[in-house]
Parts: C-alpha cells; structure tokens; sequence
C-alpha cells in the first residue's frame, strides 16, 4: 500500500468558536490584515482579470477540464490575467491555457491537508489561511467570473459573487455558468426562488448559463467593453514590474 500523507489539521481549527481574549482577538484581526498585505504585494500588478471557479477534481482530458483550458487561452487572447483559486482541476486547466499561449496567469490558493496543492501553471501565486481572505481577492482584480461545475466550495464562491452582484456591492460584473447539464437542477431552483419572490425576476439575468464557450466570451467582452475601460497588460509584465 502507497504510504499516504498524513492530515494536517488546520492552524485555526477553533476560530470561530465564540469569544477568545481580547489579547486573541486582537492578533487574531492583526493575523489576517497581514494576509491581506501579503496578497497584496504578491498580485498588485496582476489584473485586469478573469476569474475562473471549479472543481479540483477534474481531471485532464475530461469535457470540463478541457473547456477550462479553452477558457484560459481565450482570455488570454483579450489581453486579460486569467485568476483561479490555483489549485488542481479546473483551476490548473484554466491557469495552464493561459499560461501555454501566451498569457497571464495567477492564482490564490488555500493551504488545506488534502487536494490543494498550488498547480504548475501559474507565474504568480500566493497561498492564504483563511477561505474568506481567499474570496475577497478572488473577486477584487476581476472584471468577470466563469463558474464551471464544482462542489460545495465552487457553490460557495458562485452564491457570494453572485449575491454581490445582485446587491450592487459590484456592478456589471458578467457571470457565466458554463454546464447546462450540470446546473440544470439549480437552475431550476433558482427559477422557483424567482417564482416565491425571494429574488427578483430580474436577477435571473444576472447569470448566462451555456455549453458554448464562444458563447461565455461573446457575453464577458460585450459587457467589459460596454461598462468599463480595463487596459490589458502588454505580454510578460510580470519580468519587468518589480
């Protein structure tokens, strides 16, 4: 039998317990502000981006790996950073056709005891403690958002960003669910949250839902260039920015 790694438990396994001391606290808040700079200083000149969500559970050569690939060497194509959350599956497929045809690459990863491990595509990247500190930046160097088929933390990051859409914390940002298939059944529970007055009808059309990756494209370029004056980076900025 393969000898395995063993399970490293998180560094801040009981965080969110109730109340420590004040003195816990405090570094605690200081903890992750130094996160925050960290990320900072590393992805300062990473965008314009594109940020690409997904499984880490798919493999190369699968419909939704390939297509994540695809997505990256058309986003590098428009000139623009492609973002994930630089781990395996989708997230390598993304960062890696970016990175094969020309493009920028960069990821946020999390240090996790299984399946997070930062992937070889990438030109920058950092790795962070806390999921919400991870979040953050994946949606502030971003001026649209490819959600492929994934689990509870693709679910996760899908429902925030777009719940940040809904509210106008961020405007005009496209999303694109990519799948039919796949999203069918939530999307069908989105229409019935649409049809009890949970969300507006016209939230619905805050999400492009499509098996067509010209598709997905078409919709994130009409929307940059109808709502914002994003200046891609010339190639290989990343050699000459200190």
């Amino acid at each position: 039998m393969d000898k395995q790694d063993p399970i490293i438990p998180p560094k801040e396994p009981v965080y969110l317990e109730g109340p420590k001391s004040r003195t816990y606290e405090l570094l605690f808040a200081c903890r992750v502000f130094l996160q925050f700079i960290k990320v900072f200083r590393v992805l300062y000149f990473a965008g314009p981006c594109i940020t690409v969500f997904g499984s880490a559970r798919f493999k190369e050569g699968s419909r939704y790996y390939e297509a994540a690939r695809e997505f990256g060497k058309r986003i590098a194509g428009m000139g623009f950073t492609t973002m994930t959350g630089g781990g395996p599956g989708i997230m390598e497929a993304a960062n890696r056709g970016a990175f094969e045809n020309g493009g920028r690459s960069v990821g946020c990863n999390i240090r996790l005891p299984f399946e997070q491990k930062p992937n070889h595509y990438m030109h920058k990247w950092v790795t962070t403690e806390y999921f919400f500190v991870r979040k953050v930046i994946l949606l502030k160097y971003s001026y649209a958002f490819v959600v492929m088929p994934g689990g509870f933390g693709t679910m996760d990051e899908f429902f925030n960003t777009l719940t940040l859409i809904q509210t106008k914390s961020i405007i005009q940002f496209p999303m694109v669910l990519f799948g039919k298939e796949y999203y069918q059944l939530l999307m069908q529970n989105i229409e019935f949250m649409a049809a009890e007055g949970t969300i507006s009808k016209e939230d619905m059309s805050l999400v492009l839902l499509t098996d067509s990756v010209d598709e997905a494209m078409s919709h994130i370029n009409t929307y940059i260039s109808k709502n914002f004056t994003a200046k891609p980076k010339k190639k290989l900025w990343w050699l000459f920015e200190k």
